[in-house]
């Protein structure tokens, strides 16, 4: 670097009143001659790297000069391990991972309307040959209406609004089941097809809490509501009841949810409580566990109905069951009576709430069966209430008890098998299919029977 190219000049440093308490000289450096001479210098290489460029446009006559070019690869580097949720989302199988791709497609199922498939785990768990209990019954003469989406009206009801005792019923030859609550119990017909379950609850302590928080919910609605009096006189019982889902039935072109009116804010408060949601759920598990084809035929009509009209929701996502009903208390039980609308063949489930002595009052009474049985406090029973007639026995006078039911009325599933229409619109706009529709209605009372699962075939399918 040329000397020229660097000026000292002097350089003090002051207090604020002026006074200098350091001097020294500073370089100055002038850039103007160091650019000139770095400028000069890049033009020579500049000429020296387009003399090499074109050098190269000349190649050697033959191609050795590419093996003096070409120097050996640097060794692979090991596979990186994939993450765990790779590996899943890769479709791979690795014995290793097989317990987590199982947990994951469990979840994923879970997440799916109405998909709940019980684990072989499960159904060891719950059934067992030597529970069931046997009856004389055979599930092939109960009153089915023509096309079973429906059940035939009761005849000779007098009587029924009765409040019976369970000492005159062991007296008129019924056999009492004790029951604590728990323990699934499978009731059977002659043919040993299992019509209805005492299915209880799950035994840890948190589902117990989570049903008596479910009850002070319905009680804290009941003292709110101020329900008119007129609301407890129905043929069910002396009881306040609301039902709440999706609807069709006589008038009705198309199906639709329940116009709860005032009581709409009550209901969505009820279906969005957590507690009553897992009891749902339960009940809809239990339902596919105890009658896997029959859940699996309320689930594909649900699927395809909502497919078609994307506006009917659940009342709960993962429960098969289109409609609910909440019976208020303080003290219910229902007269004797079967709800012919609900599907001939298939199962409502009933839950027992309250704070009561199951051994005194609360039992649920199976007329055809002969039956009566003790309905503790939280505890599930799945049954054909279309079909069977059932009562209870009231709880004592210091006593609370109220219910929760599910259940799917027959006229959705004849709406999917008309194509989604009304059977008027089904005989006018295509007699053919019409006719079709009425050769299975001869024989869905045999298929749907046909639904019902036995012991033995829930058994053989964890083997």
């Amino acid at each position: 670097m040329s000397s020229s190219a660097m000026v000292w000049f002097p350089q003090e440093c002051k207090t604020r009143g002026g006074a200098v308490f350091a001097s020294f000289w500073s370089p100055f450096f002038d850039v103007a001659p160091l650019l000139r001479e770095a400028v000069a210098l890049d033009s020579d290489e500049q000429e020296d790297i387009e003399t090499l460029m074109e050098d190269l446009d000349e190649l050697p006559p033959d191609d050795s000069w590419l093996d003096e070019l070409d120097e050996p690869l640097p060794p692979p580097s090991p596979p990186k391990r994939r993450r765990m949720d790779e590996v899943i989302a890769s479709g791979a199988c690795p014995m290793r991972y097989a317990h987590v791709k199982r947990r994951e497609k469990r979840k994923k199922e879970k997440k799916q309307p109405g998909g709940q498939r019980p684990r072989p785990a499960t159904l060891r768990e719950h059934v067992h040959a030597d529970r069931a209990i046997p009856t004389q019954l055979n599930a092939a003469e109960l009153p089915a209406a023509h096309g079973a989406y429906a059940a035939k009206v009761e005849q000779g009801t007098w009587g029924s609004k009765k409040r019976r005792t369970l000492p005159e019923l062991i007296g008129l030859g019924f056999r009492l089941i004790e029951w604590d609550g728990i323990a699934s119990i499978p009731i059977v017909d002659v043919h040993g097809r299992i019509i209805t379950v005492l299915v209880g609850q799950p035994s840890d302590t948190g589902y117990a809490a989570a049903a008596t928080r479910a009850f002070e919910l319905i009680e804290k609605e009941r003292v709110n509501a101020h329900f008119k009096s007129a609301l407890a006189k129905h043929r069910r019982g002396p009881f306040v009841a609301l039902n709440v889902g999706l609807s069709y039935s006589k008038g009705q072109t198309v199906p639709s949810r329940l116009n709860n009116g005032i009581h709409a804010a009550l209901l969505g408060r009820l279906l969005a409580d957590k507690d009553i949601t897992r009891m749902a759920i339960f009940a809809s598990a239990s339902f596919a566990l105890w009658a896997p084809k029959l859940h699996a035929y309320y689930d594909d009509y649900d699927r395809r109905l909502r497919e078609r009209l994307p506006h009917l929701t659940r009342n709960w996502e993962r429960s098969v069951f289109s409609q609910a009903a909440f019976n208020f208390g303080p003290n219910v039980w229902t007269f004797q009576h079967r709800d012919v609308l609900n599907v001939a063949f298939g199962m409502c489930a009933v839950h027992a709430l309250g704070d009561f002595n199951p051994k005194k009052g609360g039992h649920l009474i199976l007329w055809e069966l002969k039956l009566v049985i003790e309905f503790p406090p939280g505890a599930l029973i799945l049954l054909p209430s279309a079909t069977i007639t059932h009562s209870n026995i009231p709880v004592g006078p210091d006593e609370h008890r109220a219910s929760f039911t599910q259940y799917t009325g027959g006229g959705l599933f004849r709406y999917v098998d008309n194509g989604f229409r009304t059977e008027k619109e089904l005989t006018e706009q295509d007699p053919e299919q019409y006719a079709r529709v009425c050769e299975q209605k001869d024989a869905r009372w045999a298929m749907g029977l046909g639904l019902l699962s036995t012991v033995d075939e829930l058994l053989e399918s964890v083997v």
